[in-house]
């Protein structure tokens, strides 16, 4: 992807966190020491290592990472595809930690929009019918599914586009029926995984303006990648590494070397300052966060 091109799309300001008398809006994600543990046999692998997050409502964050460092299990957690082995995790305020297999679908289909690198449409159906599926499942009346799903598309930019297939619509415009199938249900957090990975430079910069209105009107987005070019239009980004969140680079580099000293004794190498994604390009480290 040409790092000159997105650079043309301005990053989306960062909002106040409070409001207008000052208090702190609910937070809509708050994650507190969270863990992951898969065991296989005699085998643990920690996953997540004592995560804190907190997403204010109307929030736009982008948790970026390298393949291994943990996003996908993060995203799972926070979609509520997976349930923490320790620690706490909240979504507007109530704890999915406790639930039961039945509460956590429908806490996914009523107040998680996802959208995802493939886009998960089905090529029998028309847009409008893909976007009126989340309503299916919650039993909403046909009438109802038809007129919300419309508004969604509307919504979009793709009212002129209801009875098209998915194989008649480019990249670009089968993610945005994504994000509508993902707004269809008026959730409280919009969760993007890779959500521009199969995407070209123009379809990106369509479906990342869209997630800029999206934050504009108030929406809480999380979009996760392994881009940095994508990361920089979020808000504000955090980095996950080996299953441990920094809220910047200067807390991951003194992280770093805080290990690297702990674990040898000796100053650690130059290296380690550098993101491990990031190894090998030609930038100085400092302009890359």
């Amino acid at each position: 992807m040409s790092a000159a091109i997105l650079d043309d799309l301005a990053p989306v300001e960062a909002d106040d966190p409070g409001d207008v008398d000052g208090s702190e809006p609910e937070p809509i994600l708050d994650l507190s020491q969270v863990r992951k543990t898969y065991s296989t046999g005699t085998i643990e692998v920690e996953a997540l290592r004592g995560i804190d997050l907190v997403v204010p409502e109307g929030d736009y964050v982008a948790i970026m990472g390298p393949s291994g460092s943990g996003k996908s299990t993060l995203m799972h957690i926070l979609g509520c595809l997976d349930i923490p082995t320790s620690g706490t995790y909240r979504l507007a305020g109530v704890d999915v930690g406790v639930m039961d297999e039945e509460e956590l679908a429908d806490v996914r289909n009523r107040r998680i929009g996802f959208v995802f690198q493939q886009f998960n449409l089905l090529a029998t159906l028309t847009a409008q019918r893909n976007v009126e599926l989340p309503l299916v499942y919650a039993r909403v009346p046909r009438a109802e599914r038809r007129r919300r799903a419309t508004e969604a598309l509307e919504r979009v930019g793709l009212g002129d586009r209801l009875d098209h297939r998915p194989t008649e619509l480019s990249g670009g415009q089968q993610q945005r029926v994504s994000v509508a199938r993902a707004l269809v249900t008026d959730p409280d957090l919009i969760l993007a995984d890779e959500p521009t990975g199969n995407l070209d430079t123009a379809s990106t910069l369509d479906v990342l303006s869209l997630f800029a209105e999206l934050h504009e009107q108030g929406r809480t987005v999380v979009l996760i990648t392994h881009e940095r070019e994508v990361a920089n239009q979020a808000a504000r980004t955090v980095l996950i590494r080996d299953g441990h969140l920094y809220h910047s680079h200067d807390e991951e580099v003194a992280a770093t070397e805080a290990l690297a000293t702990l674990e040898s004794g000796a100053e650690p190498d130059p290296a380690s300052r550098i993101p491990l994604w990031e190894h090998g390009a030609d930038e100085p480290a400092e302009d890359r966060l």
